[in-house]
């Protein structure tokens, strides 16, 4: 069998514990596709996973981050007719992605045009993914409504607010820690950014919205954020749960939701991937012809290569990271 570089660990903890390792290299199944990785995206799931806390994560050592890539197919299963050798493509593997090659499911690797560049593809898939389905699928975001991103200036956040445009919003607020940041989310489209530890944000929100609030919020912060974030929420509202980067959950009051029928609704890409893969189908044809058109800019901070996966874990947690961290392969 054939061998491959990995980025991976043998035990759960700090930064350090990524190392390069070495493995077979994967064969595509009948339904599947081998990809030779040009680049993969760091998301804050894979510091979960590195951590043991995320639940998407696995604890058969050694463990390879990683939830996407780009690159070009290797080779591809023999029921596989609309995707050939050669061809460029985003995909969101079952196994870890900091490696030279991935197999992916058929249904969840999409072919992408020659105007999308490889960072940009690599910076992608699961954050335009997750933003579109956010807004779209779980949201529910309607043309001209108003919509809150907190950690706006982030990877999502800089994608949802360039989704949203797209999408007809009328109006959109962001919050963020520190003025670069906030720099960060108006570069990217946004109407309003709110800086949180200096402002009270569920204040700022009600006298932005003339006290009616805002439509959508996305919570990727938890704890108080989860629950001010109510206290902002406009009469059908929905607040949409789709992490916990603070390190705790928030708590919410029910008596909140019935006379208002505001709503809360949670959201989990890797959970989605795994349990309705149509919902990916559906958001790949928009969001690449997104990308393509350039309405879709990813937001790239740094782009590094895949032997400094551990520089680049420690640079996401130093919170000074604004936009995506690319590892090329």
């Amino acid at each position: 069998m054939m061998k491959m570089k990995a980025m991976g660990f043998y035990e759960f903890g700090e930064p350090s514990v990524l190392k390069e390792i070495e493995l077979q290299m994967p064969e595509a199944g009948d339904d599947q596709v081998l990809i030779r990785v040009g680049g993969t995206s760091v998301n804050f799931a894979d510091i979960q996973t590195r951590k043991g806390s995320f639940h998407g994560g696995g604890a058969d050592f050694p463990v390879v981050p990683g939830l996407d890539a780009a690159g070009t197919v290797e080779a591809v299963g023999r029921n596989v007719r609309d995707i050939r050798e050669g061809d460029r493509v985003i995909a969101f593997p079952r196994t870890g992605t900091y490696s030279e090659y991935v197999v992916a499911d058929r249904a969840l690797t999409y072919v992408i045009p020659d105007e999308i560049s490889m960072v940009q593809a690599a910076a992608s898939p699961l954050v335009s993914f997750t933003s579109h389905m956010l807004l779209n699928k779980v949201a529910e975001l309607e043309k001209g409504e108003t919509i809150v991103i907190h950690a706006a200036a982030g990877g999502i956040g800089t994608t949802v607010i360039q989704i949203a445009r797209a999408m007809g919003a009328g109006r959109i607020i962001g919050t963020v820690r520190g003025e670069e940041k906030r720099q960060k989310a108006l570069e990217a489209g946004a109407d309003y950014v709110i800086r949180s530890e200096r402002d009270n944000f569920a204040e700022e929100i009600m006298k932005l919205t003339d006290g009616r609030g805002a439509d959508v919020i996305l919570d990727s912060i938890g704890g108080e954020f989860t629950s001010m974030s109510m206290d902002c929420l406009a009469m059908y509202g929905r607040l949409v749960v789709f992490g916990n980067a603070s390190g705790s959950y928030g708590m919410i009051d029910t008596k909140l939701l019935h006379s208002s029928t505001r709503s809360v609704r949670g959201f989990s890409s890797v959970t989605t991937r795994n349990n309705r893969p149509q919902w990916f189908k559906d958001t790949a044809g928009e969001v690449i012809r997104l990308m393509a058109e350039k309405k879709i800019d990813m937001k790239v901070s740094h782009v590094m290569k895949l032997s400094d996966a551990a520089k680049a874990h420690e640079l996401m947690e130093s919170g000074g990271v604004t936009g995506k961290i690319v590892l090329e392969v």
